[in-house]
């Protein structure tokens, strides 16, 4: 028998430890979150994504009674973001959820659909994408989206 160990590198920081930019597209999600169409779940999700040029784009989950017709944030941002800017190349993505009138006191993360998405364009612009995962106690951050999917679906695969 042989064993694989995976290993992922998850830094926690406080809001006041975190750089201006990181700042800045955490309150763009938290923006976008207001903005979100979740009345099945009544969790408002906002996420915000900054290209290589500086630029930032945000935006939010919108749910459907066809359930599953919806979308979440951190896809709806990047599929617009390859869509309308496919030369650009996404560097950060931030996400946050506001709930019941608060934001999350922990915080929320990608579901499993968006980690693939964010993988699939970090192996298309050859460029790791920096998860920034905000709570009010606490913000996670990952250096590429490979550290939160580290056995992926990708073009690499070996059979």
């Amino acid at each position: 028998m042989n064993e694989i160990n995976l290993i992922t590198k998850i830094r926690v920081y406080r809001i006041e430890e975190c750089s201006e930019i990181e700042k800045k597209l955490i309150k763009e999600a938290k923006q976008a979150s207001q903005y979100a169409y979740a009345p099945y779940s009544t969790l408002q999700v906002g996420s915000a994504i900054l290209f290589d040029d500086g630029t930032i784009l945000s935006a939010n989950n919108q749910e459907n009674a066809a359930y599953p017709s919806g979308l979440c944030a951190e896809r709806i941002a990047v599929f617009f973001a390859n869509a309308r800017y496919p030369e650009k190349k996404i560097t950060a993505l931030a996400v946050a959820a506001f709930h019941k009138g608060n934001f999350t006191k922990h915080p929320i993360t990608p579901c499993g659909a968006c980690r693939q998405v964010l993988l699939e364009s970090e192996n298309r612009f050859e460029t790791p994408i920096k998860i920034i995962m905000y709570g009010e106690n606490s913000i996670y951050m990952a250096d590429s989206a490979k550290d939160l999917l580290p056995l992926n679906f990708g073009e690499k695969i070996s059979l």
